[in-house]
């Protein structure tokens, strides 16, 4: 048993959208210099760079695994092929490093012409004038369910576009759990101390090197959830800290308590395995019984681990003050304010087909999240992975359960992730307390977004 935290009284966002607030942080710095650097110079795509005979290039940035480069790429030639005309130059790299190089060029006044965001960036990109309005441009919406598209507004201006949705969710082995000989729960209905009974019993009934659960203390997404059940968010609509340090410092304990039972790898090897990624995840090598992954990921991770794994809910959902899990774009897709109309008219172009194209869905699959166009999803279907048709059909199943998604986080929580990766070692280490832990977590955000 853990410690119910108080319920409180604050409020979820009714829906997405939330006003744009000038802030000043590192990232944040780079976008307004860049600003100041393209107000003074000019766009960064001028009218010499398209040919006198109307034919333009485009740069298009994204991260990811040589697979995702490589099928995007097969898209892109997909694209030139019907738009004669367009050459889409590729502008890629791996997660780490990328927003480094994505500044560095925004900063020098040479933006990608369509940018991939992650959702922590979005509203500092906005706010700074790097990203334009996508209504303002001739991209369908028609195929896409409202809620989905509002996942990049900010005060009603619509500056990204999902690649795909996912949500967050917790992946299992049924293979370690039948070997364990505890019942599988009943996901639909679960509550926390049953989670923790159930992860440390597996443990217990395993063998020595095997958990019930992957430390999921660094994962910003799994504390979004606990503090959406108990009625509070990471932030608010109008992007002020949402939550109280009680509800933090109790997630941390009950995560150091499944720990102090062995339901967790010691703080050393959870730091290891948090470090090493998807394919070195619990789940994916055969040594825990559960992990927190986005639902996107089922697949990776069945692969790396050669079972069939699983998808649950969170426990919690049905318990507390209202569901936790949320609807989230996997990958955004913004277009620079700086590239001059005949760029600008091609990258929407670009855009327009990532989403709405079934021929680029068959390439693409569930890579950037499951398709957002409904037409795109139902063409391909019959095309994914079992994996992937089980994620598909776990985000139908818990779709109708959960309110609505946070909205678009204010500038300066991309520094989030770095703040709990600091934190959830000096917990897990026992060398902080889970309540100094949620006042120097509620102390350092407000510092990064304010």
């Amino acid at each position: 048993m853990f410690l119910r935290p108080r319920k409180t009284s604050a409020a979820l966002p009714a829906a997405p959208g939330a006003a744009a607030r000038s802030r000043l942080t590192r990232t944040t710095a780079v976008a307004l210099a860049a600003t100041l650097v393209l107000t003074a110079c000019g766009s960064s795509g001028g009218d010499d760079d398209a040919a006198a005979d109307g034919d333009v290039t485009i740069r298009f940035a994204w991260w990811g695994s040589d697979t995702r480069h490589r099928v995007t790429q097969e898209a892109l030639d997909l694209f030139e092929e019907k738009n004669p005309g367009i050459t889409v130059q590729a502008d890629f790299t791996a997660w780490n490093g990328y927003f480094d190089r994505l500044n560095t060029s925004v900063a020098g006044g040479d933006a990608p012409d369509v940018i991939t965001l992650e959702e922590r960036y979005i509203a500092e990109y906005a706010e700074n004038g790097v990203i334009t309005d996508l209504e303002e441009l001739d991209i369908s919406l028609d195929g896409i369910d409202t809620d989905y598209v509002d996942l990049g507004r900010i005060d009603g201006t619509l500056y990204a576009l999902p690649s795909g949705v996912n949500v967050h969710a917790l992946v299992v082995d049924p293979q370690v759990v039948a070997d364990s000989g505890v019942a599988m729960p009943d996901d639909t209905t679960w509550t926390w101390d049953e989670f923790s009974t159930f992860a440390t019993d597996v443990a217990a009934a395993s063998d020595s090197g095997v958990y019930g659960v992957q430390n999921y203390g660094f994962l910003d997404p799994a504390l979004q959830i606990w503090l959406r059940q108990n009625g509070e968010s990471l932030f608010t609509a109008d992007g002020q800290l949402g939550f109280s340090t009680e509800n933090v410092a109790a997630w941390y304990q009950q995560i150091l308590d499944l720990q102090q039972a062995g339901a967790i790898a010691p703080a050393a090897t959870s730091e290891e395995i948090q470090a090493a990624g998807v394919e070195q995840s619990l789940v994916a090598t055969n040594t825990g019984a559960m992990s927190a992954f986005w639902s996107n990921q089922l697949s990776a991770l069945s692969n790396a681990s050669g079972r069939e794994l699983q998808l649950l809910r969170f426990p919690g959902e049905t318990e507390l003050d209202q569901p936790g899990m949320y609807l989230k774009a996997a990958m955004n897709y913004g277009v620079s304010s700086s590239s001059n109309p005949a760029k600008q008219a091609a990258a929407a172009k670009l855009v327009d087909f990532l989403v709405n194209d079934p021929e680029a869905g068959e390439l693409i699959l569930s890579d950037r999240g499951l398709p957002v166009n409904n037409d795109v999803l139902e063409a391909i279907q019959d095309d994914l992975e079992a994996s992937d048709q089980a994620a598909a059909t776990f985000l139908t199943e818990v779709r109708g359960d959960l309110v609505a998604s946070p909205s678009v986080p204010p500038a300066g929580a991309g520094s989030m992730p770095d703040i709990m990766l600091r934190l959830a070692s000096e917990v897990f280490f026992e060398r902080i307390t889970p309540q100094e832990a949620a006042e120097r977590f509620e102390a350092e955000l407000q510092t990064a977004v304010s």
